[in-house]
């Protein structure tokens, strides 16, 4: 069955897009602040965050930036040539080019990762809210199903 989308649902769903876009617009401006492009920040911050286990390559970081192979090549290039990064061939498949991040590079993510999560910290709770309330309805829902299991297997013992 389709939920139904009232007022309250917009309302919801356009405050936490607002949220969303100014958290990644001041992200860009603490990137440019530190000197780096916004891209080069997320590429950066992609590489750094893997998940464990998950190597480092053009392609991984092509789509954990939802960009082109051939963009995410250009992006890598730029930030070498400022000694961010470097490439090096895969041990095991030397058709594979790994990327890592170089100290230098470390350092300015840093900064830029450090003063993020002190802005969200301190100015994160619209964004929690504004999430909230688009899952808030859902989860009173699952209280309430819970709350109807709870009173109608009272008095009833398990077998």
């Amino acid at each position: 069955m389709p939920i139904k989308i009232v007022t309250a649902d917009y309302r919801a769903l356009a405050a936490l897009r607002y949220q969303i876009r100014l958290f990644l617009r001041e992200g860009d401006a603490a990137a440019r602040r530190a000197g780096l492009e916004p891209q080069q920040f997320l590429l950066l911050l992609a590489l750094r965050g893997l998940p464990e286990g998950v190597e480092a390559t053009i392609q991984t970081l092509a789509e954990r930036l939802a960009l082109k192979h051939n963009s995410t090549v250009e992006l890598i290039d730029r930030l070498e040539k400022r000694g961010y990064v470097r490439r090096s061939r895969s041990r095991d498949d030397r058709r594979c080019v790994l990327v890592s991040v170089l100290p230098r590079g470390e350092k300015v993510l840093e900064q830029v990762v450090r003063q993020r999560i002190t802005e969200l910290r301190a100015g994160g709770a619209a964004l929690v809210n504004a999430i909230d309330a688009l899952l808030e309805p859902k989860l009173k829902s699952r209280k309430k199903d819970k709350g109807a299991q709870r009173s109608h297997t009272k008095g009833h013992k398990k077998p």
